[in-house]
């Protein structure tokens, strides 16, 4: 099948172990080969472990491996979780009932179940989450440790709630095990495509519209919530990116625009992009299944259609991963979804909130100055 060709999207097993690595406390077991185990291991730079199944246990049973790996964790962590792959899965073993005699969490999301947002999401609902104890606070939703903007969303999150007067929750999935005894009964997310549905929800910091809508959601649930800081900041990043905008588009057209990326961040690329640069989306390919809110969106998993579709449209501007930045030729490139590698990363950048939106808008604009400055003079 062409559309298995080359996946740059991570499958269910990958989602699963990275909500996992989240929340400390957890000792995340990989009961598959060693691939199944070096692949996540290498994008997440996370302590994991694994049962390294080799022929012989896929012949003669899993099980002696299996206890002796849980075993031994379970004397150092406060929780083991196992994340069953495709081999086992296939065999049938009964994992709940090899482990019976300790308190695991036991999910089965072996690759072929779907992509990475159905394993991350069926993780976290496997997840032991204990609701209403966090009265006056809220959860975080959406933070995946993959994504480059992991750490840059969370605080982000994190500092607008503060502004507000509000005090952030569990974190789903960058915690302790601990944290989810006492989930709030409210959440916001920074990424749609990974909402869980722990809390009722209030809405999203992705892009100013959102988190327009979110604080004024916020502020009727916790009465005493300070509204004025946020709404003043949103004003002046606005003023600050059109000031910006207007001054690159004197000089220049619009930026017509390949996007690659997961649908929330597509749609948020999408709508900023046109709003202030008047940006011509050419082609929108998604790693999920995409969003309306992007213009041209369609479902992409592989580097050979990813390939033809920037050759195709021949666009000013890529914003993607590694894969798109290796076909991209000379295309202005903007790094947007995982893996993204061959540069240093030491900040923690949001794609989130207000100053997620000045590091996005900041980010292109740079981008495209630097790729008219490369075009040859005609």
């Amino acid at each position: 099948m062409p559309g298995c060709l080359n996946p740059v999207w991570p499958c269910a097993l990958t989602g699963a172990v990275t909500a996992l690595s989240g929340f400390s406390g957890i000792a995340v077991v990989i009961h598959g080969s060693s691939g199944c185990y070096f692949y996540p291991a290498t994008l997440l730079h996370h302590d994991l472990h694994s049962t390294f199944l080799v022929e012989q246990e896929v012949i003669f049973g899993t099980s002696e491996r299996l206890v002796e790996v849980v075993k031994n964790l379970s004397r150092t962590y406060k929780k083991v979780a196992v994340v069953n792959s495709c081999v086992p899965s296939i065999l049938g073993e009964d994992v709940r009932d090899i482990l019976s005699e300790y308190h695991i969490i036991f999910v089965d999301s072996p690759g072929f179940v779907g992509d990475f947002e159905s394993g991350y999401l069926g993780a976290v609902r496997d997840l032991p989450v204990c609701m209403g104890h966090g009265k006056d606070c809220v959860n975080i939703e959406g933070i995946n440790l993959i994504d480059p903007f992991a750490r840059g969303n969370q605080r982000e999150a994190e500092r607008l709630l503060h502004l507000m007067g509000v005090s952030a929750g569990t974190i789903f999935c960058h915690d302790s095990l601990e944290s989810l005894s006492s989930t709030a009964d409210f959440t916001v997310t920074i990424n749609p495509d990974l909402s869980a549905g722990y809390g009722h929800g209030l809405g999203s910091f992705l892009g100013l519209p959102s988190i327009r809508k979110t604080v004024s959601a916020l502020a009727d649930v916790f009465c005493s919530a300070e509204t004025a800081g946020i709404e003043n900041e949103i004003q002046v990043v606005e003023e600050r990116i059109t000031k910006a905008a207007d001054k690159y588009l004197k000089r220049f057209d619009p930026p017509s625009v390949a996007i690659f990326s997961t649908g929330s961040y597509a749609g948020f690329a999408s709508a900023t992009l046109q709003q202030y640069l008047d940006a011509d989306i050419v082609f929108c390919g998604s790693r999920n299944e995409p969003l309306p809110s992007c213009t041209n969106a369609v479902k992409v998993t592989s580097l050979a259609e990813i390939g033809a579709a920037i050759r195709e449209h021949a666009p000013d501007l890529v914003l993607g991963s590694t894969f798109e930045r290796s076909v991209a030729g000379t295309a202005a490139f903007v790094g947007l979804t995982p893996p993204v590698r061959g540069e240093f990363r030491l900040s923690s950048k949001p794609l989130a909130g207000t100053e997620g939106e000045l590091s996005f808008m900041e980010d292109v604009l740079n981008a495209c100055m630097d790729h008219q400055q490369r075009k040859p003079v005609q």
